[in-house]
C-alpha cells in the first residue's frame, strides 16, 4: 500500500494504520468473522486456509512480507470466507475497511495493482479447482512442492526457505495426510526430495516437474 500510494497520502496511512504482533499459531481472523479491515504482512509468514469437506483444512496460499491478507472481505459479504493463521512469529499492518476504500479512491496506481492481483489470484483459484477435479494426488503433491520452491526460494542449506509441518504441505496440496505420507515416502526413496523435520529439499526438480505434468509416474 505504501509503495503504490501518492507521497502526500503517506501521512494519512501512518495515522490510520495499526501494527499487530502475532505468535506462531495465532489466528489473525477466522472464517465467519465480521470484516473490519485489510492486513498487510510486514514480517513472517501467514497461511490463508479454509474449511473443506469433512472438516478438512485446505491451505489456499501462504502470505509473506509485502503480501495482502483479508482482501476477500472486500466483496458484498460482511464476513471473511477464509481464515488466516501465523505459521511463524509475524508482524502485520492493519487498516480499517473504510480508510482502505478511501485510499483506493485516491491512489489509482494502488487500485490498478490490486486489480491485477485479483485477476492473478482468480486464475490461480480456477487452476486449483481444476487440479482438485482432474489432477492425480501424486501430481498435486509434486506441483505443491514446486510452487513452494518458486515462492520462497532456498536457504543456505538448499532447503525451501519456509518451515512447514507435513500436515500443512498436504493441506496445500489438497490431499489427505495418509496419502501425502505414502507419496512422500516414495519420493524420498527415489531421491526426489529430502524431508528433515519441517524442512523440505527438492533433490530432482526436473523429475518433479515431469510428475506434475503427468509425464512420469
Amino acid at each position: 500500500m505504501c509503495r503504490n500510494s501518492l507521497k502526500d497520502w503517506l501521512p494519512a496511512i501512518g495515522t490510520n494504520r495499526e501494527n499487530f504482533v502475532l505468535k506462531k499459531g495465532q489466528q489473525l481472523f477466522k472464517e465467519g468473522d465480521t470484516v473490519t479491515g485489510i492486513y498487510f504482512v510486514y514480517q513472517g509468514i501467514v497461511k490463508v486456509h479454509k474449511q473443506w469437506e469433512n472438516e478438512k483444512d485446505l491451505v489456499l496460499r501462504f502470505a509473506k512480507a509485502g503480501d495482502i491478507v483479508g482482501h476477500l472481505g472486500l466483496g458484498d459479504t460482511s464476513t471473511y470466507p477464509i481464515s488466516a493463521t501465523a505459521i511463524e512469529p509475524a508482524v502485520v499492518c492493519y487498516v480499517k475497511l473504510d480508510f482502505f476504500e478511501s485510499t483506493l479512491n485516491v491512489n489509482h496506481q494502488l487500485t490498478y495493482k490490486l486489480l491485477k492481483f485479483f485477476a492473478n489470484e482468480l486464475q490461480e483459484s480456477e487452476k486449483r479447482m481444476r487440479n482438485l477435479a482432474h489432477m492425480p494426488v501424486k501430481e498435486r503433491i509434486a506441483q505443491a512442492m514446486l510452487s513452494l520452491r518458486k515462492q520462497f526460494g532456498l536457504n543456505s542449506g538448499g532447503f525451501i526457505d519456509i518451515e512447514l509441518t507435513r500436515q500443512d504441505i498436504s493441506s496445500y496440496a489438497s490431499v489427505v495426510y495418509e496419502t501425502f505420507f505414502k507419496v512422500t515416502q516414495e519420493f524420498t526413496q527415489n531421491n526426489l526430495i529430502e524431508l528433515n523435520g519441517k524442512s523440505l529439499k527438492l533433490l530432482n526438480e526436473d523429475a518433479l516437474k515431469e510428475i506434475s505434468l503427468g509425464r512420469k509416474k
